[in-house]
C-alpha cells in the first residue's frame, strides 16, 4: 500500500495498516522534519480532544503525547479593558490538550518506521495513472520516477494531488470555499525560567467582533498566538503595512497582549499570512484503487479544533471496518465513505459557525447566560441534554448526529432566552419545566 503524505493522518494511518500486516510506503514532498528545520509561521497549535485521543490510543501512544501536551479546561476571554472571563469547556476534569504539530508528527513518523512503514522524503506527487495504480513522482532535484501499488491512500492535505486526479474523473463533485479572513502566527514569549505569562491551562481568546486573537500554551512557557483577521476592508491585513500601523492597532485593540509580545512587529512581518478554506468532495475513492483520508477528503477551518481529530477518527473508523469486514476492501471502502462523508460535512459547517461564536459572541452577556443555562440544565438532566461543544469535543457521537441534536437544542434555547426576565429566573422551576417539555 502507498500513502501520499506523511503528515499527521498519513503517519497514523500507516501505523494502523502496518499493524495489520500490510507493507506500507509513504511518499512525502517535504524533507524529514526530524532532521531539518521546517519554516515556522503556519503552526496553529493543535487541540487534541477525545476523537484524536482514541486514534492515538489505538496505536498505543496516547500516554507519550499526553506527556508533551498541556490541558486546557476552558476559554479565557480578554476584553479590551483587560477584564477576564473564564468559561469551562465541559464538566470537571474535561479538557482539550494543546499539542505542537511538529512534535506530534515526529513521534508518529518514528512509530510508523518502528512498525515497518517506509517513508521516502522529498518526493512530490505530480500525477496518478488510475488505470494502472501508478504514481508519478518528482524529487527536489527534478528527477522523475514512478511507483505502483495495490491501493493508494491520498493523505496529502487540503491541496491534495490525489484528489486533483479524481477531479478529472466523470461525475466528480468538488467545492472549495475560502473565508474572507486569513491568519497570522504570533508568539507570546515565555517568562523567566520558562514561566507562563498567562494562565497556563486555558485557550485564551481576544474576541473583537469580526476578528479575534487566540493563544495556546506550549511546554516551554510560550504561547502560540494566531490572529484571525480580514484580508480586506477596515480593519484588515491590507491596512497593516507599516510598523506604526501594527503597533497602533494592537495597542488599541489588544492592549493587554502587546507587553507580552516583544517581537510582535518582527513576527507580524516575517510570518506569512495564511488562508482558511473548507473543501468538500465526493466520492472519496476510485474503483477501490485510490482512497482519500484526512484533509485530502475534507479540509475544514480550525475553529472547532477538530481538523486533526476528524482525520484521526477517519483512521479509527477505517480500522474498525477492517475488523468488521475481515479486511475485505471491496466492502470496507464504501462503508468507510458512507460513515465518514456525512460526519465530515457536518464538522465543516460547525467549524465555520464556531468562528462566528468565538469572535463575536463569547464575550457577550446574553451568550454567557445562554451557556450558563445550558450547563445548569445539563447538570440536572444529563440524560436529556448534552451541550453541542461536549458532543463534538468530548464524545464519539458522529458529527452529523451532534449537529442535528445541536440544532434542536438551539431552537429550545432561543425560546428560553426570549422569556421576560430570564436573567433573573434562569435557574428557576419555570425554566426547567419549559425545557423538559421541549426536549
Amino acid at each position: 500500500m502507498t500513502i501520499l503524505g506523511a503528515g499527521l493522518v498519513g503517519s497514523l494511518l500507516s501505523i494502523y495498516l502496518s499493524k495489520r500486516g500490510y507493507k506500507v510506503t509513504m511518499y512525502e514532498r517535504r524533507p524529514d522534519m526530524r532532521k531539518e528545520k521546517i519554516a515556522a509561521g503556519r503552526s496553529i497549535n493543535l487541540a487534541l480532544s477525545d476523537r484524536g485521543w482514541r486514534g492515538l490510543e489505538g496505536v498505543g501512544i496516547a500516554d507519550d503525547i499526553r506527556a508533551i501536551g498541556i490541558p486546557m479546561s476552558g476559554r479565557m476571554m480578554h476584553a479590551v479593558d483587560g477584564k477576564l472571563t473564564f468559561q469551562n469547556y465541559g464538566k470537571q476534569g474535561q479538557a482539550i490538550f494543546s499539542v505542537s504539530r511538529g512534535d506530534l508528527n515526529k513521534k508518529l513518523m518514528d512509530l510508523a518506521e518502528k512498525n515497518g512503514a517506509k517513508i521516502i522524503f522529498g518526493q512530490r506527487c505530480t500525477g496518478l495513472n488510475l488505470a494502472k495504480n501508478e504514481i508519478h513522482l518528482e524529487d527536489d532535484k527534478g528527477d522523475k520516477s514512478s511507483a505502483e501499488d495495490d491501493l493508494i491512500f491520498g493523505a496529502d492535505g487540503a491541496y491534495s494531488a490525489a484528489r486533483l486526479q479524481l477531479q478529472f474523473t466523470d461525475l466528480y463533485n468538488f467545492s472549495q470555499t475560502y473565508l474572507e479572513h486569513g491568519y497570522k502566527e504570533l508568539v507570546i514569549e515565555a517568562g523567566e525560567n520558562n514561566s507562563f505569562k498567562l494562565e497556563k491551562n486555558c485557550l485564551h481568546i481576544w474576541p473583537r467582533g469580526g476578528f479575534m486573537l487566540i493563544a495556546l500554551p506550549n511546554p516551554d512557557g510560550s504561547f502560540t498566538c494566531t490572529l484571525f483577521f480580514p484580508f480586506k476592508g477596515n480593519p484588515s491585513f491590507d491596512l497593516l503595512k507599516t510598523k506604526n500601523n501594527v503597533l497602533n492597532f494592537f495597542n488599541e485593540i489588544f492592549p493587554d497582549a502587546v507587553p507580552l509580545m516583544p517581537n510582535l512587529v518582527n513576527d507580524f512581518f516575517s510570518n506569512p499570512t495564511g488562508s482558511l478554506v473548507t473543501m468538500k468532495c465526493k466520492p472519496w475513492s476510485f474503483e477501490n484503487k485510490l482512497v482519500l483520508i484526512g484533509d485530502a477528503a475534507h479540509a475544514i477551518v480550525p475553529f472547532y479544533g477538530q481538523g486533526m481529530n476528524c482525520g484521526f477518527e477517519d483512521c479509527t473508523v477505517l480500522n474498525l471496518l477492517l475488523d468488521e469486514y475481515k479486511d475485505d476492501w471491496q466492502k470496507v471502502i464504501p462503508a468507510y465513505e458512507a460513515a465518514r462523508k456525512p460526519a465530515a460535512d457536518a464538522i465543516a459547517e460547525l467549524a465555520v459557525a464556531n468562528f462566528i461564536e468565538m469572535r463575536d459572541l463569547v464575550g457577550h452577556p446574553d451568550f454567557l447566560l445562554r451557556k450558563k443555562i445550558e450547563g445548569w440544565f445539563a447538570a440536572r438532566h444529563p440524560g436529556k441534554w448534552i451541550p453541542l461543544y461536549t458532543m463534538v469535543t468530548f464524545s464519539h457521537l458522529p458529527y452529523n448526529e451532534a449537529q442535528q441534536r445541536g440544532k434542536k437544542q438551539d431552537r429550545i434555547m432561543d425560546r428560553v432566552m426570549s422569556l421576560p426576565g430570564i436573567e433573573k429566573k434562569w435557574d428557576s422551576e419555570e425554566v426547567e419545566k419549559l425545557i423538559l417539555e421541549m426536549v
